[in-house]
């Protein structure tokens, strides 16, 4: 199938507009490399290489010390506060027998910081969600700087966690790497029943009690949240983008399934390196078509808003620059196939149970919606990805082609009968700056909303005037200050239960802030990580209480109606921000405050595109 005039224009546009940067950082990953072509080991001072191998049991300090065999990075997010990181407990002793299975070995390079925005939603935490993401990557760099490694794999599920580790991994980007999922939790309460008692208790008719309940019977096990947010786009992502093995974002943890796509990875990953016939590195897998099948995914799958930001910064680690218009242009050709909450009542494991990755990378690639010709960790060709991993008799892994027909049509669709013709995802444009909104979970006759605003500077002031009974007509939430300079961009989904609980009363409403909302935003219009942001001269800094708002998803406008002579000499507001600066480690984080760029820049601290 011949690629879409759409995605080689935008491709062919992305590769135009990062040559330099794109250049120098393969010239500098292709120099690394060389040097890799010997054990990079064998080149450290005997000090260097005995502080190196003194923790190891005897038969691995001796293949390290006489140099024989691939020796394996683990990086690795574990935690067990986390339910998505606690099955990494077991990977590292799982990862080193299956390296010396292969004729290697493998050592814990370092530990990545590893935050759930499930625990820090409407809580001053919330405030260093993004920049963790940074953090990440520079303790990826920390792990990776010792030099004594000929591949690496990746332990990383959650929101900022993947991303972060595919920023750090870029940085040493001739190492060969692949990132190795640990798999969703079983399905519980289903996500849109834990919704309605959210709202319920909103309203002040379930109890604190029955909320627990919900939430507890929705979150109860080992593994990934089950619904479709940054999480779980973040596995779907790194498959199609060629760094998983192939079906295993979504196979749950502690089954001999998983155990056995953790081992098949790590035998992988060792014959990738540069001492052998297959050398891989993990910059050259991660190239510019790679990052366009990613955002055609997040796309056809109604993925987190999250990536927007992510995406972007990832790309620049590499030398890539991706825009937002890129996104707009690709979100105007790529269908719907998936419903899975909130843009449906499923959950990631029903849509792994009726096709999953496998089926919808074949659609995708039959469509002509996806670059087909490019290097994966698992060989030449995402086509090789159109595959179903399964135990074979002798214990390893068989590779089965996905069923011909999605097991479930209300989960998963072929391109034929999609879903919807686009994949809700529209950049916003006007005079109030620049946003993004999902409109997939949107009902179509509120993709356009017009109302007087309602200006708050935090979600608390919001939730005290919905609680106060303050907002009893249509109207549009601004919620301003929220950007990454003025206080780490917070995602802000206690908003969501209030906004929806005054929608369904027949209110018009809709959100316009600088902060963000990740792939659980759902059914309230909102446009979201507008930029320029408030603090840092942006439009919507300009905004007044009544102020006539213009939200137009269908012609991708975000516009106030306000005589443009008062609006040009309309001051800015202002917010006092000193409490979002001290507290819970918020700061420590003042550099990065002072030096991150702007959201649809990537929201990253290290500059725009790498060097």
């Amino acid at each position: 199938m011949s690629i879409h005039p759409r995605v080689a224009d935008v491709t062919e546009r992305v590769v135009r507009r990062s040559k330099g940067p794109r250049s120098r950082y393969l010239d500098r990953i292709d120099a690394a490399g060389e040097r890799a072509r010997s054990y990079p080991r064998k080149a450290l001072g005997c000090a260097n290489q005995a502080h190196s191998f003194a923790g190891c049991g005897a038969a691995d300090k001796e293949r390290l010390r006489a140099g024989i065999g691939p020796n394996l990075a683990i990086v690795t997010s574990y935690n067990d506060m986390l339910s998505a990181h606690q099955p990494y407990e077991r990977f590292p002793e799982l990862i080193r027998q299956a390296a010396r299975e292969a004729g290697g070995t493998a050592q814990v390079a370092g530990g990545v910081p590893a935050m759930c925005d499930g625990v820090t939603q409407g809580e001053a935490g919330m405030e260093l969600s993004l920049f963790s993401r940074d953090v990440i990557a520079l303790a990826t760099a920390v792990a990776m700087s010792h030099q004594t490694f000929d591949a690496a794999v990746y332990l990383g599920i959650c929101d900022k966690i993947v991303p972060g580790l595919v920023m750090g991994a870029l940085a040493f980007g001739h190492v060969p790497g692949i990132f190795i999922p640990a798999g969703p939790m079983p399905s519980g309460l289903p996500n849109d029943e834990k919704s309605r008692v959210r709202q319920l208790h909103a309203e002040g008719k379930v109890s604190r009690e029955a909320l627990l309940e919900a939430e507890a019977k929705s979150y109860h096990a080992p593994g990934t949240c089950t619904f479709y947010g940054t999480a779980n786009t973040n596995q779907m992502l790194m498959e199609v983008m060629g760094v998983h093995m192939p079906g295993s974002a979504f196979v749950n943890p502690n089954t001999p399934l998983r155990d056995t796509l953790t081992r098949e990875a790590v035998k992988r990953a060792l014959a990738l390196t540069a001492s052998g016939n297959e050398y891989t590195p993990i910059g050259r897998v991660m190239d510019e078509r790679a990052f366009v099948n990613g955002i055609v995914a997040l796309h056809a799958t109604g993925g987190s808003t999250n990536h927007t930001i992510h995406l972007i910064a990832m790309a620049a680690a590499g030398g890539i620059e991706l825009t937002w218009d890129d996104f707009s242009a690709l979100a105007a050709v790529t269908p719907l196939l998936c419903r899975i909450y909130p843009n449906g009542k499923a959950d990631v494991n029903h849509f792994h149970a009726a096709g999953g990755t496998g089926f919808l990378t074949r659609e995708l690639l039959d469509g002509g919606l996806l670059h087909e010709d490019v290097d994966t960790v698992f060989g030449r060709g995402l086509r090789a990805y159109v595959t179903e991993p399964g135990l074979a008799a002798d214990g390893g892994i068989e590779w089965r082609q996905p069923a011909a027909a999605s097991g479930d049509t209300n989960v998963l669709r072929a391109i034929a009968d999609p879903f919807q013709p686009t994949g809700g995802l529209t950049l916003l444009d006007g005079d109030l700056g620049r946003a993004v909104i999902k409109t997939s979970a949107v009902a179509p006759e509120r993709h356009v909303i017009e109302a007087p605003a309602r200006v708050f500077h935090s979600q608390e002031a919001l939730q005290a005037a919905f609680r106060g009974g303050e907002l009893t007509e249509d109207f549009v939430a601004v919620v301003r200050f929220q950007g990454p300079k003025a206080n780490g961009m917070p995602e802000l989904h206690k908003l969501m239960p209030p906004l929806g609980v005054l929608q369904d009363r027949g209110r018009r409403v809709a959100l316009v802030t600088d902060g963000r909302l990740s792939g659980a935003s759902g059914k309230v219009p909102a446009a979201i990580h507008v930029t320029p942001e408030a603090v840092d001269g942006g439009a919507i800094a300009k905004i007044r209480e009544g102020d006539m708002i213009r939200l137009d998803a269908v012609r991708g406008r975000l516009e106030v109606k306000v005589d443009p002579a008062e609006w040009a000499r309309r001051p800015l507001a202002t917010a006092d921000l000193a409490p979002s600066h001290e507290g819970v480690g918020r700061e420590l984080f003042s550099a990065f405050r002072g030096t991150v760029g702007p959201a649809e820049r990537g929201a990253a601290i290290f500059g725009t595109v790498a060097a």
